[in-house]
């Protein structure tokens, strides 16, 4: 018999300890199942800054419960391994405020995706316990001992990946999704403008209710694409604007099924031109719009972008 549950509740310590040290165990190998040179104790705090980029260390200390140096130390590893960077505040040079570097916005949609992962193979452990905490916590470890943590990731990551792409359209909920799928790209190339925000905050007011539309795709429950219809003050033009999608899912396609359902939907809403902006360094997504049969503008158009050096259309037949 396990001699910790002989003990029973007076060794919880010991049990929680044993199994945490059980978790973070097999953390580090999932980890490794998707690629990522990833250390488990750094999660909480790289998450956090690529929620809230510019957040200072002692705020990151705040919001997840740890202890300032607990924070510093992982900092200092995640400065160390290129993942985050630090710069000095504006407005006080006393603060230091952290950003992902490239290399992190690299490793940041593949973290989700095994986050999503994750958590849906501990739902579904959590739901094979029991009610009472000592008995779940037994039942817990046993279901472990039969299928450990690990196997069930890596059958989940299976599933992800046979799951069928579905698209929808925006309904509520969704802005959170549809901001930091496009937060994501547009932070890893270029710097996040006023247009970008007026769009990506208030969805509904500046895209929705002129007259555009939003499309989602999913897999497994989860936003894995977005793309934009914005009307334009011409008649029968949209703007086909905000396409994004998770690193984690290239390869299937997704991009380009998007870009035809927004075609489709331009044609059912009665349109005849899309119209979209772009940069010349984006060039995966210059061969996508090609595909779709845009064409470069003749005449450049105003913009209110920075970064837009590229303009294309299509006519509808």
């Amino acid at each position: 018999m396990d001699f910790l549950q002989q003990l029973g509740p007076v060794a919880l310590g010991s049990r929680l300890r044993r199994l945490s040290e059980q978790l973070t165990a097999e953390a580090a190998g999932i980890y490794a199942d998707y690629g990522l040179n990833f250390q488990p104790r750094w999660y909480p705090v790289f998450y956090l800054v690529a929620q809230q980029p510019g957040i200072a260390s002692n705020e990151v200390a705040e919001q997840i419960g740890h202890t300032h140096a607990s924070v510093s130390q992982i900092v200092k590893e995640l400065l160390r391994h290129e993942l985050l960077t630090m710069t000095p505040d504006p407005q006080d040079q006393r603060r230091r405020r952290l950003q992902l570097t490239a290399r992190g916005h690299e490793v940041l949609p593949h973290l989700r995706a095994q986050t999503a992962d994750v958590r849906r193979s501990m739902d579904e452990l959590l739901a094979e316990t029991e009610p009472s905490l000592w008995s779940a916590l037994h039942a817990f470890e046993q279901q472990l001992r039969r299928q450990p943590l690990r196997q069930r990731v890596a059958a989940a990551r299976q599933r992800r990946a046979a799951a069928p792409v579905v698209l929808r359209d925006y309904r509520a909920g969704d802005q959170p999704a549809f901001r930091q799928l496009n937060v994501d790209w547009i932070a890893r190339y270029f710097t996040l403008e006023p247009a970008d925000l007026k769009a990506l905050d208030h969805p509904q007011e500046y895209i929705l209710a002129p007259g555009g539309a939003i499309l989602l795709a999913e897999i497994a429950g989860e936003v894995v694409g977005t793309c934009a219809l914005l009307r334009m003050p011409e008649t029968g033009s949209y703007e086909l604007a905000k396409m994004a999608v998770s690193p984690a899912v290239q390869g299937r396609q997704i991009g380009f099924l998007l870009g035809q359902a927004a075609l489709q939907r331009v044609r059912e809403l009665g349109g005849r031109r899309v119209y979209l902006e772009s940069n010349s360094v984006l060039t995966p997504a210059l061969s996508l719009y090609r595909k779709l049969g845009f064409q470069p503008l003749a005449q450049p158009l105003p913009s209110p972008y920075a970064r837009a050096d590229v303009q294309m259309e299509l006519l509808l037949p």
